[in-house]
């Protein structure tokens, strides 16, 4: 805005600006002329721009398809604004959607959107973090958190209506670090039950340490990284607590892999995030 006055420049807003509108509401036009039957298309929302020209485009074309709003729920300037019946500012929070971390939705998207979307929904970090993995895993695709939101949506199930219909995911985004990258697919294997993260209390005699590691293996996961804590440990000297980050295939592998060391003898507490279905905090 300084550069505005000093050198009378007009500024134009990345998303709010109507031209800017226009310009990202040919990929409105381009989803219905590539997918002419198309019943539903999820877009994310940052300032609200790309949403209103999309759906701007592809409502006045076709009025029957749906119109679905994403945004991540560290940063859902668009809900407030609903909610508010007007843009307003929100605090944001880190998130891995970092391209949608928009504080107040544009004015003029928002009065172009509100007419034209039909449902918005909010999609947590973990779901983002495992939908940027099954892109890499299952297109070969780098799309980052911003873009993936539309499958996150999906994957977080909160769009049953969906089901058996034909569905665009605009991937609008792969401007990610390739840093933040190996961070997000850590996460999104964490989310998907591929790695697990749990203490155990085990013998601290000879022997101790390979019988845990025995029954680990003998289930069929991969140890990734384990640490002793003699410290803080519990009041038996001739045990140890361990902290382990393992391998597995999923939910229900971590289940069986608890169920057996449970049988064994082993005490286990998992952290809340990592505990699957039906297994409590510490085992008795």
């Amino acid at each position: 805005m300084k550069l505005v006055e000093q050198q009378d420049l007009t500024y134009i807003n990345g998303y709010d600006h109507p031209d800017i509108i226009a310009g990202q509401g040919t990929m409105g036009l381009e989803i219905v002329e590539q997918v002419p039957d198309v019943e539903a298309v999820i877009v994310p929302i940052g300032g609200a721009g790309l949403i209103a020209g999309v759906a701007l485009a592809i409502k006045t074309l076709k009025t029957n398809v749906l119109i679905i709003g994403v945004e991540p729920e560290r940063a859902a300037s668009y809900a407030a604004a609903v909610k508010a019946g007007g843009p307003v500012m929100i605090p944001m929070l880190p998130t891995l959607a970092d391209g949608l971390a928009v504080p107040r939705v544009g004015a003029n998207a928002f009065q172009i959107a509100r007419r034209f979307v039909d449902r918005l929904v909010i999609v947590g970090e973990r779901a983002i973090a495992l939908a940027v993995l099954r892109l890499v895993e299952l297109e070969k695709a780098v799309v980052e958190g911003a873009g993936a939101a539309p499958l996150a949506a999906c994957l977080a199930g909160v769009v049953p209506e969906l089901a058996g219909k034909k569905v665009v995911l605009p991937l609008c985004g792969g401007n990610i670090d390739t840093n933040i990258l190996g961070r997000i697919i850590e996460r999104g294997l964490a989310a998907d039950g591929r790695l697990c993260r749990f203490s155990a209390i085990i013998s601290d005699r000879p022997g101790g340490l390979f019988r845990f590691t025995t029954v680990i293996a003998e289930e069929g996961a991969s140890i990734h990284d384990i640490a002793h804590d003699r410290a803080f440990a519990s009041e038996d000297i001739s045990t140890v607590t361990v902290h382990c980050i393992v391998e597995t295939r999923d939910r229900e592998h971590i289940r069986r892999l608890h169920e057996r060391l449970e049988r064994e003898g082993f005490q286990v507490r998992f952290p809340d995030e990592m505990r699957p279905s039906g297994v409590g905090g510490e085992s008795k």
